[in-house]
């Protein structure tokens, strides 16, 4: 470590360690505050809370908002809702505990001064869909951040967690964090008596469709690295469902979204022929996943299985039928404001291309997969559910506590609970929060206890990819390439080969099946050999390092998942063309993981699922 001598190490003591300041992280930094009044709240996050997680270039609507006041929605239609998307496998625990919550979140970011449109007629929240509420959401993550702001104790931004430390009193217990400073390099030791994690969950573990300098154009944020999922990995948490990986249909090129335009401006789609097309893939569908194609709404991926099949008999691309609603002078003004409210690029796309989608109905595409636990899918860690409303085998103490003591999540990092969005994650993180507030009363003067050894020797880890570089850099062959370490890049993009072709990406049409899998893991555990041999110039490559690290171990958990479930649930997000058909006989069941980071092993197990509302 001596060409880091100048680098200091920075220990912070906390009674709650929230990491990550996206939705979830504030919702999780402010409900601290208010149940643990004299306790010392610390927020920790890689960019900086003001313009930080998924939501930081804005947001166009809230997605996951009941009505209860006006009688709209109870939680347990939101379940139901969540459950037929989902082909039945969902933790209706957790979720119900979301959404009876959540208005009371919304109608918080509105009394902070988040701007919510209203009907002029009724004086409601102006409703796009059965769920959102539309909203002026250019700084919707900065007012958000503020709340959390005001509540903590000590925010640090900049500071990329790297892992998490244990106890060395007790087992299987949490005990804080360890990260750099990615401008100054000072290594800095959190130590908590509980922590939370609402770090962002995983773009950029499959090859996106834009690729070379437009690599960063994808759908879910390109800096959600999988932290949400490497940290708790790393020390024993149980995962659940994290073959659930997520396709989206937008628009193509820029990935703008299109529910506002499916649900406000009541556009639709077709063929290249002009054709209305789902109905011709009926029958096809309903041979792979029985009655869950005559479910309604239909659930999202048995769409996306209709698109891929007809683009894949000759007559694509599907195109959105823009022309008639943007005849409407009002709804072309709300067309377009909807991306410069949240996704620019798209606008700047059709503006580059001559598209103008009074004249063009544009074209939309399906993503590459996304493995994120606060969208629409259920990837993330295996957590405990509230004490009123979960089955016994769902509990083992504080809500939303994993199976590694003290320490919880929320937004992406929980699996089991789709459709929370926005609202829902903030809505979870205030959930977490409570609970973990209660475990650290509880602990009273108990103190979990870092190892000096510990963070010691994960110091140099993590800063070990700058030794390999300074000292061999000056064995450069011929532009980048070094006989002596690889770039992050370099391991990215590998990364990105291996799960596009091997556990069902975009190149093999999200097919994949055993043979591939077991190939796919081989070539992941190789590409961990050489993650001793990265080499980072700067603090900028060092966290692209981390990040890359945090993506391939998220990256095994998606590939044994997948290989574990032998079926094709989710028909539009992948197929196992080994197990073509959805097989409700063997496995109407959620899928758990436990990797030993010990010995390297990865525990497979089923956990069955309750149906708690009718």
């Amino acid at each position: 470590m001596g060409l880091f001598s100048r680098r200091k190490t920075v220990h912070v003591d906390s009674d709650i360690l929230v990491i990550g300041g996206g939705m979830a992280g504030c919702g999780a930094t402010y409900e601290s505050r208010y149940w643990g009044r004299d306790l010392k709240i610390v927020c920790v996050e890689k960019a900086n809370i003001e313009r930080s997680g998924a939501v930081a270039q804005g947001l166009y609507a809230i997605n996951c908002y009941m009505g209860m006041q006006w009688d709209e929605n109870q939680p347990e239609d939101h379940v139901r809702y969540a459950r037929n998307d989902l082909m039945g496998l969902v933790r209706e625990d957790l979720g119900y505990d979301i959404a009876r919550h959540v208005d009371a979140t919304v109608h918080k970011f509105e009394e902070w001064g988040l701007p919510i449109m209203r009907d002029p007629e009724t004086g409601r929240y102006q409703r796009e869909g059965k769920w959102q509420i539309m909203i002026h959401g250019e700084s919707y993550k900065p007012i958000v951040a503020e709340a959390a702001r005001k509540a903590a104790t000590e925010v640090y931004n900049r500071i990329m967690v790297t892992h998490l430390l244990m106890d060395k009193t007790k087992a299987n217990r949490v005990a804080g964090a360890v990260g750099f400073n990615v401008r100054t390099g000072d290594f800095y030791v959190f130590r908590a008596k509980a922590v939370i994690v609402g770090a962002g969950g995983a773009s950029h573990i499959f090859k996106p469709r834009a690729v070379g300098e437009g690599m960063g154009r994808t759908w879910y944020a390109p800096w959600s690295s999988a932290s949400a999922y490497a940290l708790p990995i790393e020390v024993g948490a149980k995962m659940t469902q994290m073959e659930n990986r997520i396709v989206l249909t937008r628009f193509k090129d820029g990935y703008g979204p299109v529910g506002a335009y499916f649900l406000h401006l009541k556009t639709y789609t077709e063929n290249v022929n002009g054709e209305e097309y789902e109905s011709t893939w009926y029958e096809d569908t309903k041979a792979l996943v029985g009655d869950y194609i005559d479910r309604h709404p239909v659930p999202t991926c048995l769409r996306n299985h209709a698109i891929l099949k007809e683009v894949a008999a000759g007559r694509g691309p599907i195109r959105m039928v823009t022309k008639e609603a943007f005849q409407d002078p009002h709804k072309e003004t709300v067309g377009w404001e909807n991306f410069l409210g949240m996704t620019i690029g798209q606008a700047v796309v059709w503006a580059s291309q001559n598209i103008d989608p009074k004249e063009i109905n544009p074209e939309l595409t399906t993503s590459e997969p996304y493995v994120m636990g606060s969208h629409a899918t259920c990837s993330g860690a295996w957590a405990s559910g509230p004490e009123d409303y979960a089955p016994s085998e769902y509990q083992w103490g504080y809500n939303r506590m994993m199976t590694v003591d003290g320490l919880f999540g929320a937004g992406d990092t929980i699996g089991g609970t789709a459709h929370k969005f926005s609202s829902g994650s903030f809505t979870e993180g205030r959930i977490a929060a409570k609970a973990a507030v209660k475990y650290v009363n509880d602990l009273s003067s108990e103190q979990p206890q870092v190892s000096e050894a510990e963070y010691q020797n994960l110091e140099e880890i993590v800063f070990q990819p700058m030794e390999n570089y300074q000292v061999g850099r000056n064995e450069i062959v011929a532009g980048t390439v070094s006989p002596s370490y690889l770039l992050p890049i370099h391991g990215l993009q590998r990364l990105e080969k291996i799960m596009d072709e091997y556990v069902g990406g975009i190149s093999t049409n999200y097919m994949t099946n055993e043979w591939s899998l077991k190939r796919g893991l081989e070539l992941l555990g190789m590409l961990k050999e050489d993650m001793k041999n990265i080499g980072a110039e700067d603090l900028h490559q060092l966290q692209r390092t981390w990040e890359l690290d945090h993506r391939l171990t998220a990256s095994f958990s998606v590939a044994h998942h997948t290989l574990f479930r032998e079926e094709t649930r989710w028909p539009g997000y992948y197929y196992r063309g080994d197990h073509m058909k959805l097989d409700d006989d063997n496995w109407h069941c959620f899928t758990l993981s436990r990797y030993d980071r010990h010995s390297g092993d990865w525990e497979m197990e089923k956990a069955p699922v309750y149906h708690i509302v009718d």
